[in-house]
C-alpha cells in the first residue's frame, strides 16, 4: 500500500483544506450529501480524506490500520450524514469528531487485546472494554466483508480513492479510465457497500 495513502497532515497544516466558501461550503456539502447527491459526497472526500488519514494516523500509529479507520470513517460520513448539525459546529469539526472517536476506539481495541494476553485469568478484563474491541473488530471485518463483495473494477477503484488517498480524477489517470466510468464505478459500488452494511 506504500504509496497509496491519504497525505498526511503535518502539525503546522491546517485542519482542512479551505475551498472557497469555507466552512459554509462543506457544510452546505454535506447537506446535499444528506440527501444523496453523490458529487457532494465526492467533493467531501476530496476535502476530507487526506485530513482525516492524517489525524487516525497520528493517534493510531500504524498506517495499515489507519486506513482500514479512514475508509470506515469515510463510509461513516456518507451514511450518516443526515445527523450533522451546523448548529452546533462547523462540517469538518463533526468529520473530525468522528475520525478522533474511531481512531481512539481502535488503540482501545489494540489495547484491550494486549490486556487480555497480560492478564492472569483471575483478573478479566473490564466488560466495556471487551464489547468496546469486539465492536471495532465486527466493524472492521463487515468492511473488509463488503468490500469482498465488489467487482473488482469497483474494488480497486474504491481503494484507490479511499486507501490511496487519490482524487477521482486522479484514479482515472492512474488506471487509463475515463472520469465518468471512474464515477460510476466508485457510486456504484458505495451503493453495494451501503446495501451489504444495511444502510437503508
Amino acid at each position: 500500500m506504500e504509496g497509496m495513502r491519504p497525505r498526511a497532515m503535518r502539525a503546522s497544516e491546517p485542519e482542512m483544506p479551505r475551498p472557497d466558501g469555507g466552512d459554509q461550503y462543506l457544510d452546505g456539502l454535506l447537506a446535499r450529501v444528506a440527501r444523496g447527491d453523490q458529487a457532494a459526497f465526492e467533493a467531501v472526500y476530496d476535502g476530507l480524506a487526506g485530513p482525516v488519514y492524517g489525524l487516525i494516523l497520528r493517534v493510531v500509529r500504524d498506517p495499515a490500520q489507519s486506513e482500514e479507520v479512514t475508509q470506515e470513517v469515510l463510509l461513516e460520513i456518507w451514511r450518516t450524514a443526515s445527523r450533522f448539525d451546523p448548529a452546533k459546529g462547523s462540517a469538518a469539526t463533526w468529520a473530525m469528531t468522528i475520525a478522533h472517536r474511531r481512531a481512539v476506539d481502535r488503540v482501545r481495541s489494540a489495547a484491550a487485546a494486549a490486556a487480555r494476553e497480560l492478564r492472569s485469568a483471575e483478573v478479566p478484563v473490564p466488560h466495556d472494554a471487551v464489547a468496546d474491541a469486539v465492536e471495532a473488530s465486527l466493524d472492521a471485518e463487515r468492511v473488509r466483508r463488503c468490500l469482498g463483495g465488489l467487482t473488482e473494477s469497483q474494488r480497486e477503484s474504491i481503494t484507490l480513492a479511499y486507501y490511496g488517498g487519490y482524487s477521482y480524477r486522479q484514479v482515472g489517470e492512474r488506471l487509463g479510465i475515463a472520469l465518468s466510468t471512474i464515477k460510476t464505478r466508485i457510486r456504484d459500488g458505495l451503493i453495494r457497500m451501503r446495501d451489504c452494511l444495511g444502510v437503508s
